[in-house]
């Protein structure tokens, strides 16, 4: 007699695929940091992780707001972690910057802080840039460097710099770190790169 076929498991096997993440992202500027923030989003290493979903709020606002925005936003269960990306600006900082850290830090919001603005950080992509530095300056050296004429960037042209920006942004950090410089004094910093690396390396 022939042997008979075993019957195959009418179970599935459980998915390897990791489950999918949102992160949503809220920002103080409505035209940099978005252009910016998008040209990351469509990097291939980001769309090929299909565990990671960035989506950019498309309302703007001062930092305390921000956060306090972020912190309604993660109450829902769908959403795995919130950043708020936001300047510190000089010779005026933002008003109520240690209260919205305070808020973050309770809440597990992640802070992506620009000292004195974003525009340091776009700098930092083309150069090292160690000395204080007011928002005015640091906007005009920026669209310098890029040739830029107002807020919108080529921001295509920055994804390939960005891992020299992250370099110099977390040596900057580093050495506000070792010599207890904290926000709002630790000028010039970024802390984009923080957030690239939740982004790009999970």
């Amino acid at each position: 007699m022939a042997r008979r076929k075993s019957a195959r498991p009418l179970t599935r096997r459980a998915a390897t695929r990791a489950e999918y993440r949102t992160v949503v992202i809220f920002c103080e500027g409505v035209r940099t940091e978005h252009d910016y923030l998008r040209a990351v989003k469509n990097l291939p290493g980001v769309r090929a992780n299909t565990s990671v979903r960035i989506e950019l709020d498309p309302k703007c606002g001062v930092p305390l707001t921000l956060v306090e925005r972020a912190m309604e936003r993660k109450r829902d269960k769908e959403i795995d972690s919130c950043w708020c990306v936001f300047d510190v600006e000089w010779p005026r900082n933002h008003p109520h910057l240690g209260k919205a850290l305070e808020l973050a830090k309770a809440s597990d919001i992640g802070l992506a802080i620009s000292n004195p603005c974003f525009e340091l950080w776009l700098i930092l992509h083309h150069r090292d840039h160690t000395s204080f530095i007011d928002t005015h300056c640091a906007e005009r050296d920026s669209r310098g460097l890029d040739g830029r004429a107002g807020k919108q960037i080529d921001a295509a042209r920055y994804m390939p710099l960005r891992n020299q920006a992250h370099r110099r942004a977390s040596s900057l950090a580093r050495l506000h770190a070792d010599n207890g410089s904290e926000l709002p004094r630790n000028n010039p910093s970024s802390g984009m790169f923080e957030l690239l690396d939740a982004l790009e390396r999970t």
